[in-house]
């Protein structure tokens, strides 16, 4: 069975796990970016709504959290998991695979809520719907299923997810339900200026320069159709850049005329990372599927926008990724 006829069947699986359970804690992945934030908080406010005894976990490593999220109240937030954890039911939100958060679950039931199509569906119920525009479209349908009321903070928190998740409306995953969600979300009082200045405006300087130091370092390849910048830990000393003010430089790349894929590879700051480069890819028309070529290196994601991690040198990565383009538009 395919993962979208699966997520009709799940969607009342997951229901009846949401009614009948009575004490959960909610998940994200690692580096959580809009979608994985406003789901979790989304989902935090869902199931106080349906007076459940629940916790969202966020490890502290993670914190700060990137400035463009900081505005998000975490009611309930805790980076210790409960000693109970095994008598709670573990919410998976937004993570392709078990890894993605290194949480020690135990025995302890899984739901695994997701839109990631290559997700490894490792949860005691799996609720995966690649055709949704992200995890926030499906806690906002898992919501309704509930009869649970939007509230302002629930409709904020969604609107987040939708609105970074299909890149201001502008990806493909961007479908009909996407603005049907959106209409639903404004009319519950979401103001979309406020969310577009929390989001996008107020840019620290340090994240400008750093942005000027990415485009310097542009190369093209193969007649452009490999568009890539590098950013080196000596980049973020040197401009005094967080590595989460990288969010949003590879639209430049990827909007060059001519580019199927763009990547962005920045050196992790670590002092037990060097060598170690995070790397994301953009597919610009859907050609070339970006996930086919992060699973080859343990990673993952979207046709259009996945990542992976490595310790290949620049030249070797290069390389990589120019044969990866080739295999799938030469073929």
């Amino acid at each position: 069975m395919t993962i979208a006829g699966m997520s009709a069947l799940t969607r009342e699986d997951v229901l009846g796990a949401l009614r009948e359970g009575e004490r959960f804690v909610l998940v994200t992945h690692e580096n959580p970016d809009g979608d994985a934030l406003g789901s979790l908080v989304a989902m935090q406010g869902v199931m106080s709504a349906l007076d459940k005894d629940s916790v969202m976990f966020i490890a502290r490593k993670e914190f700060p959290l990137p400035y463009e999220y900081a505005f998000f109240e975490f009611d309930r937030l805790v980076s210790d998991i409960p000693d109970d954890v095994a008598e709670r039911t573990i919410v998976f939100l937004d993570c392709g695979n078990f890894d993605r958060n290194a949480v020690e679950v135990g025995d302890a039931p899984i739901l695994n809520l997701d839109h990631h199509h290559d997700n490894t569906l490792f949860g005691t119920i799996n609720h995966v719907d690649a055709g949704a525009s992200c995890t926030a479209e499906i806690v906002w349908d898992i919501m309704r299923g509930l009869d649970v009321a939007l509230t302002p903070q629930i409709a904020e928190a969604l609107y987040v997810g939708l609105v970074t998740d299909t890149g201001r409306f502008m990806y493909e995953n961007t479908g009909p339900r996407a603005h049907v969600m959106a209409a639903d979300l404004i009319d519950a009082g979401v103001d979309v200026h406020e969310i577009y200045r929390r989001l996008y405006e107020g840019v620290p300087e340090p994240k400008l320069f750093l942005l000027t130091r990415a485009l310097s370092h542009v190369e093209r390849f193969d007649g452009g159709r490999l568009t890539i910048a590098r950013l080196s830990r000596e980049d973020f000393f040197a401009t005094g850049a967080e590595t989460s003010y990288t969010e949003g430089i590879i639209d430049h790349l990827r909007a060059v005329q001519g580019t199927k894929v763009a990547g962005l590879a920045r050196e992790l700051t670590g002092d037990d990372r060097r060598g170690v480069w995070k790397v994301s890819l953009r597919s610009t028309d859907g050609d070339v599927d970006v996930s086919r070529i992060a699973r080859a290196q343990s990673g993952g994601g979207h046709r259009q926008a996945a990542g992976f991690a490595t310790e290949m040198d620049p030249e070797e990565l290069v390389a990589f990724l120019r044969a990866s383009v080739a295999e799938q538009l030469d073929a």
